[in-house]
């Protein structure tokens, strides 16, 4: 009976049980993302959180702390170069665990163990959604409340020139009328000049042969 007892020890000894984690960790750190069962990803989350913190502090003595767990040199200083720039803000919780479907031959559970400050898929959901909770005010208000809106002079320049175009057209329709009416005049009282001429040489035509 397993009574009170907090590490699963995986079906290994001491030794191999910590290899391996130390193996799955380095990996983890340089792909962000592996594929295993989920009792070892829940016992590399156990065991890969605290090294994580521990790179918060960029000291001489972490490192040796850290690499007497992973044993790799590359692992550490990406760890405390790359990783720690991106958990800075992060007060814990550096992993994710992601469950599978159950593997073919004997049934165990799977899972994905990753970073969660290399996941792009759940960072741009995030950014969606709180880009979907800004509200918006709407145009009327904005427009009647904002004193130095530029949309309001523009709109009555608009106006402005629009009824100058009209006045200007009137004017030379109405200018256009009144030279067709003067032209009209003109050759009215040209016709009536000319008609009374005719008359009166017929008057004058008509009185000489009387005079003589």
């Amino acid at each position: 009976m397993r009574h009170a007892k907090k590490n699963n020890h995986l079906s290994r000894k001491a030794p191999h049980r910590k290899a391996m984690l130390s193996n799955m960790a380095c990996s983890l750190i340089k792909h962000k993302r592996i594929k295993t069962t989920l009792a070892k990803a829940k016992a590399l989350r156990v065991y890969l959180e605290p090294l994580i913190t521990k790179s918060k502090n960029d000291t001489t003595h972490s490192r040796r702390v850290v690499f007497s767990y992973l044993k790799q040199k590359d692992v550490v200083t990406e760890l405390f170069g790359d990783i720690a720039t991106k958990i800075t803000d992060r007060p814990g919780g550096y992993t994710r665990i992601i469950r599978l479907a159950n593997r073919i031959g004997d049934n165990s559970k799977m899972c994905f163990i990753e970073l969660v400050d290399y996941n792009e898929v759940y960072i741009k959901d995030i950014v969606d959604k709180k880009s979907k909770r800004r509200r918006s005010r709407s145009k009327t208000k904005s427009l009647a409340e904002s004193p130095n809106n530029e949309s309001l002079p523009k709109t009555s320049e608009k106006k402005a020139s629009s009824v100058a175009n009209l006045d200007v057209s009137r004017d030379a329709e109405a200018s256009d009328l009144s030279q067709q009416a003067k032209s009209v005049a003109d050759s009215n009282s040209d016709e009536k000049d000319i008609g009374v001429l005719n008359t009166e040489k017929k008057n004058d035509s008509d009185q000489k042969p009387d005079e003589k």
